[in-house]
Parts: structure tokens; C-alpha cells; sequence
């Protein structure tokens, strides 16, 4: 995907001409905000602010550049500006060394729920048709492992590798876009990169093929048994789970077990729906409550796949993204 575009100026153009086309890059804006960013509301709130600062200056907009390159100029600039305001998106293993014991294990200490790193429906972020390539790089991109890998480079450079190896910008109109020189550009590249490949399971993921979507169906039909001995067989031996907004984080079957039939016992009775987030598959996580078991929204289950097995089950149980992704309130029958 390159810049490549019509340097034409919209300042002739009506408001109702002008309108779709502002809103004919939201999508690839929001799977930019949201990669910068690490966060699904503060990716729509910065492209609100994109599109909001584009209809205010589209008088001084000159066209030299072309459109989409001024607005992710705009979003750019957005982005920064959020980041040094706002603290960095991590993963409870990203605060914590080691796994808490399982059983033991308190719900009571939690952070604020900007403090996690949050998930996204790929509908929001992908492209519907495209070059093959473009979109499997994109999809990748948006993989949770990636994105919280992005969280630990310093903003510019954050900048710079999406740009450059996800968007396929070239080094020249990187540099145009924040202002510097090509030579920093690819040295910010090149130290991004380095950062990147200290961190193994960035690219652990593997694409879905037939049996791994036969270990989805076992997998829900063994959580909505709640089957913890068939659910222990398919996961890895050095899985992990996760409970944002909560620090509890497990690691291997046994612990995970553990937990499932100690504290995390409630969930017995569940419904899983599948989704697709972050490039990877995802359920919504519908709990029952009260004496009639009453299925209400509770999390969305992320899954990341590795050899054959699931390798990481993070559960975010802020039930606003129900709201955010347009899930339905009530289990579907």
C-alpha cells in the first residue's frame, strides 16, 4: 500500500461531497489510531478529533499532498498528543513478572481501565477488498501480541514502523509527514525493529486453517460444558490467560484449571459467540446470573493460536466494548 494519490484540493467541493470522502479513510484511521494507541475508544475519540480538525482547516487544506496523506498528518499529530497525556497500554504480564497462584488469587486489585490494552473488531480496521497481500499484513498487524509490542516503542518510532512496515509508506514521505529527515526516519526504523524482535511472541500466531477451526468448536463446546478436563487438552503447555481489568494473570493448564473451578466457578453455564478480533479468532462471553440463570454480557474472550493449541485466552470483562462493537445485550437463542 502506497501513498500514491490524486493531488486534488476539496476545497471547491460541497459540504455533501466532502463529507464521504473525509469518510472513506475512516476505517484505515481508526486501524492506525487504534495501533498507535493500543485502545478502541481512544482510537475513535482521536479519529473524531481527525475528522473534526480536517472540516475546521479544509480551507487551508492546498492539495499538494493529497487528501489521505493530510489526514494522517492530522491523525498523527492527534496521536502523539494523546500519548504523552495518557499513560501506556500494557497487559497484566506486562506489569507483573510472574503469574499470581491461581486459587489465591484476589479480583480485589484492579487498574483503571486505561491502563489495559484493548481489543478490536477487525470490521472496524480491515479493508473490505484489496490487494491479498495488503490485507494479510494488515490483519497480522492487528494481532493483540503486535499491538502491545508497539506500546513498549517510544511514539515516533511508533509512528515510523507502522507507517513503514504496515502501511507501506515510503522513508521520504514518512519523513514529509513528521517533519524530519529520511536518515532519521530509517534510523528510527531500524531501532523499532530491533525492539520488535526481542519480543518472541509477536509473531507466535498462525493462520487459521480447518483444524484449527475444529479446536474452536471443541473449545467452546468444552467452556460451555464447562468440560475442564477437555478443555485442558487443548491448551498449550505454557498458556496463559488474562482478566483485564484485573491484574490476575495464569500460566499452564493446571493453574488455569484451577482457577476455573475455584474463584472462576461462575462462569459455569456460559455462552460463547463467536467473533472476529484482532485478526484472530474471539467470542462474546454472555454469563448467566440469578436464580434463573439470566445470560448477560460479561466479556469478550480473545484467543491466540499456536502450534495446533490455544496458546493465550485473554478475557476483557469491561462490558463498554458491548456497547462500542454493537453487541447484542442478550445472548442470542
Amino acid at each position: 500500500m502506497t501513498t500514491s494519490e490524486t493531488a486534488t484540493t476539496p476545497t471547491t467541493l460541497s459540504a455533501e461531497e466532502l463529507e464521504p470522502r473525509l469518510a472513506a479513510h475512516r476505517a484505515e484511521l481508526t486501524g492506525y489510531c487504534y495501533r498507535m494507541l493500543g485502545s478502541a475508544f481512544d482510537a475513535e475519540d482521536a479519529v473524531q478529533d481527525t475528522m473534526v480538525r480536517a472540516w475546521k482547516s479544509i480551507d487551508g487544506f492546498e492539495g499538494r499532498s493529497g487528501l489521505r496523506s493530510w489526514l494522517y498528518r492530522i491523525a498523527t499529530n492527534v496521536c502523539l498528543t494523546m500519548i504523552e497525556n495518557r499513560k501506556k497500554r500494557a497487559r497484566p504480564m506486562d506489569l507483573s513478572a510472574s503469574a499470581w497462584e491461581p486459587v489465591e488469587a484476589s479480583l480485589a486489585k484492579s487498574h483503571p481501565e486505561d491502563t489495559w490494552l484493548e481489543p478490536m473488531v477487525d470490521e472496524r480496521v480491515l479493508p473490505d477488498a484489496g490487494d491479498p497481500a495488503d490485507i494479510a499484513v494488515a490483519r497480522e498487524s492487528i494481532r493483540l501480541a503486535f499491538v502491545a509490542a508497539l506500546q513498549h516503542l517510544p511514539p515516533r518510532q511508533r509512528a515510523v514502523l507502522i507507517l513503514r512496515d504496515v502501511l507501506r509508506w515510503k522513508a521520504e514521505e514518512v519523513a514529509k509527514l513528521l517533519e524530519t529527515t529520511t536518515a532519521s526516519v530509517n534510523s528510527a526504523l531500524q531501532r523499532a525493529r530491533a525492539t520488535l524482535a526481542d519480543r518472541p511472541d509477536v509473531d507466535r500466531t498462525q493462520p487459521l486453517d480447518d483444524s484449527h477451526r475444529a479446536l474452536l468448536d471443541e473449545y467452546v463446546r468444552a467452556f460451555e460444558a464447562y468440560d475442564i478436563d477437555a478443555f485442558v487438552k487443548l491448551l498449550a503447555a505454557d498458556v496463559t490467560q488474562n482478566m483485564p481489568p484485573f491484574d490476575l494473570w495464569l500460566e499452564g493448564a493446571d493453574d488455569i484449571a484451577a482457577w476455573m473451578v475455584g474463584p472462576g466457578h461462575q462462569c459455569r453455564g456460559s455462552r460463547l459467540v463467536p467473533v472476529t478480533m484482532n485478526g484472530s479468532p474471539a467470542f462474546v462471553h454472555y454469563k448467566p446470573v440469578g436464580a434463573d440463570g439470566e445470560l448477560v454480557p460479561f466479556a469478550i474472550q480473545a484467543l491466540e493460536l499456536a502450534d495446533g493449541r490455544i496458546a493465550r485466552i485473554t478475557s476483557f470483562l469491561d462490558t463498554r466494548l458491548f456497547e462500542l462493537f454493537d453487541f447484542p445485550r442478550t445472548a442470542p437463542a
